[in-house]
């Protein structure tokens, strides 16, 4: 672990951990991946280097072969299902949303379905049957259809409802964020006020809440503050033994069986 000041915070919440004997599990998401690009190969890059397990949420209806092939050459990283074209369909005073109920409810899961079998075929070996709405966003009546699509999981931001139609692996850390005045493009949020938050998760789940603890990156949108928070963060964690990075399937596998 490095001397940094700003990962103080992590380093003393983490030797509580390891001082009661406990582990926390981590997992990461990072969105919005279509094809091949200098930045997806600078995040797989990272994941292999810190041997860190990465779920990649594909937009269905703008990849193709070329993102297949480049990740057919990376080692630990799943394909889930980022919405079908990642399209707004909300009204301009809403916020944004593909899978809200702005149009029938046929036509959205139509889409997801699409969805599902375009990312199966093009990545049999590393599909997981994991929705991951655009924005973080659903409308409640589509949840509980999704099973009979074949998604087995959701994964969203925030707190994931204790009662759900279908399992959630969520994320809670997302690196992005508004500037101060909270408008402008998104850019990556101070290093201390995510440390702060990832202290506030681990001693959530220190207290018993069996949740695992998910980072959001976007490969795409990131500047060199998010980058530098990222490549920070795994080799802070990757070999503490109060922490375990775990792939997504083994969380929902586990979830699945506590249910």
């Amino acid at each position: 672990m490095s001397g940094n000041s700003v990962w103080r915070p992590l380093h003393e919440e983490l030797a509580r951990w390891q001082e009661a004997g406990k582990v926390a599990r981590f997992w990461w998401r990072d969105d919005d991946a279509i094809e091949p690009t200098a930045a997806l190969d600078r995040l797989l890059g990272l994941a292999n280097a810190h041997e860190t397990p990465l779920t990649v949420a594909v937009v269905p209806a703008k990849t193709g072969p070329a993102l297949s092939e480049r990740l057919s050459a990376a080692s630990g990283v799943s394909v889930a299902v980022h919405g079908w074209s990642h399209e707004n369909h909300a009204p301009p005073q809403e916020k944004k949303q593909e899978l809200g109920g702005h149009r029938l409810a046929e036509a959205v899961l139509g889409e997801l379905y699409s969805g599902f079998l375009t990312l199966q075929r093009l990545h049999p070996a590393r599909f997981i049957p994991m929705l991951v709405p655009p924005w973080n966003r659903i409308d409640g009546s589509l949840v509980s259809k999704l099973p009979a699509l074949g998604f087995e999981c959701m994964s969203a931001f925030g707190r994931a409802a204790e009662e759900a139609s279908i399992p959630l692996l969520n994320t809670h850390i997302d690196v992005m964020g508004r500037g101060a005045d909270r408008k402008g493009p998104r850019v990556g949020k101070p290093h201390d006020e995510l440390v702060s938050e990832l202290v506030t998760e681990l001693q959530d789940r220190f207290e018993g809440r069996h949740e695992p603890v998910g980072l959001l990156t976007h490969h795409l949108a990131h500047d060199a503050t998010a980058w530098k928070f990222t490549e920070g963060f795994l080799a802070e964690t990757g070999d503490h033994p109060a922490i375990a990075w775990k792939p997504a399937t083994a969380l929902v596998k586990d979830q699945m069986s506590t249910t």
